[in-house]
């Protein structure tokens, strides 16, 4: 299992993004520390990461009302990695979409 899962491309990020245009959001593994997240988003963008803030995040309980009653369920829980570049550098997530 890799430790980048997934960027985080939402409304609140692109703004924060934007704000600061050296910091960009990721899903990553649970288990993964500060040090092996930086290793593969340098290995990954080929950029130099100067900074991790990390952020465990608990899954939600969730309830809906169907035909045949209640369904209870639960979100997961999920582990998020906000990392701040260099100055200068920048990562293009749609460089490659045609």
């Amino acid at each position: 299992m890799g430790i980048i899962i997934k960027p985080i491309v939402t409304e609140k990020q692109t703004q924060i993004s934007e704000k600061m245009s050296n910091r960009y959001g990721f899903r990553v593994s649970p288990a993964a520390n500060k040090i092996q997240i930086k290793t593969a988003i340098e290995d990954l963008y080929d950029v130099t990461v100067v900074k991790v803030n990390t952020m465990n995040y608990a899954g939600k309980r969730k309830s809906r009302n169907t035909k045949s009653g209640v369904i209870t369920g639960r979100e997961a829980s999920f582990k998020k990695a906000i990392i701040t570049l260099k100055d200068g550098e920048i990562i293009d997530f749609f460089s490659n979409i045609q």
